[in-house]
């Protein structure tokens, strides 16, 4: 299999929901058992046989380390768009580009190894990750997301993306706005017509419906990769979410904590 080349995007003020539980100046800087947010999203990356690179878009100096000589930093720009610009054009290739957000620290190298096998299996512009609500449920029951209801079930999106870099630079406007309505499943569907807002509304929209309406409407195919990980869609961006990792993670500190000093080359 075809190794594929990552963006991290680390470049996020925290002046959020966070920012009550956490005074950390930037997202990826929040603290769970003792590091920041961001490592953990590296730390699952580098050990995915199918990632060769690791791009981040960061603050300039917030974090260091190269993981085994797989990850460096570029300064992060102004907004998510840009930090997205930033990696691609650092990695400089025509292949598609895995992006992953710094918010996701449940992430683990199986569930972004599966994604990549499953995007293998259909030719596409854009690979989306989906998580059926019943699959979190299992996993953290009573965990908080935005859901979607599909003919194929409940469903809640991932934070990464596996991305053609042409599809960024001819699409640019339109993914900037689907991007700011990603966690808004109402505004979503009016990007795609009348029908696809009664279709949402009377809960009969398809997944194949879908893609094929993006298709139609912005000229690139893309479609949605049904994952077993919930950990793809866990994002912590509210108190509930940065407790929930928290008291995940902080039960394998030693263990983590040991595995990244023999591993990871802080200065």
């Amino acid at each position: 299999m075809n190794q594929v080349d990552a963006v991290v995007l680390a470049g996020a003020r925290n002046t959020g929901r966070l920012r009550e539980v956490d005074g950390s100046f930037y997202e990826a800087s929040i603290q769970i058992a003792g590091r920041p947010m961001v490592y953990y999203v590296l730390d699952a990356l580098a050990a995915v046989p199918e990632i060769r690179r690791i791009v981040v878009a960061a603050p300039p100096g917030a974090f260091q380390g190269d993981w085994q000589g797989k990850v460096s930093f570029v300064p992060a720009g102004d907004s998510l768009m840009d930090n997205i610009r930033i990696g691609m054009n650092a990695l400089d290739t025509d292949a598609k580009v895995l992006i992953v957000t710094s918010d996701i620290p449940l992430l683990n190298p199986g569930a972004v190894s599966d994604f990549i096998q499953r995007c293998q299996e259909r030719e596409a512009d854009i690979y989306y990750p989906i998580i059926s609500r019943q699959a979190n449920d299992r996993e953290f029951p009573g965990v908080q997301r935005t859901y979607v209801r599909l003919r194929e079930g409940v469903f809640t999106g991932g934070n990464m993306a596996l991305i053609s870099p042409k599809v960024i630079q001819a699409y640019q406007p339109m993914i900037e706005q689907a991007i700011a309505m990603r966690k808004k499943p109402w505004q979503l569907s009016r990007l795609l017509g009348v029908r696809f807002i009664l279709k949402y509304i009377l809960k009969q929209l398809s997944i194949e419906e879908i893609e094929s309406r993006v298709e139609d409407v912005l000229q690139f195919r893309g479609v949605g990769v049904i994952s077993p990980y919930p950990q793809v869609g866990i994002d912590v961006d509210k108190p509930s979410d940065l407790q929930l990792a928290r008291r995940v993670l902080e039960g394998n500190h030693d263990t983590r904590q040991d595995t990244a000093n023999s591993k990871l080359h802080y200065h």
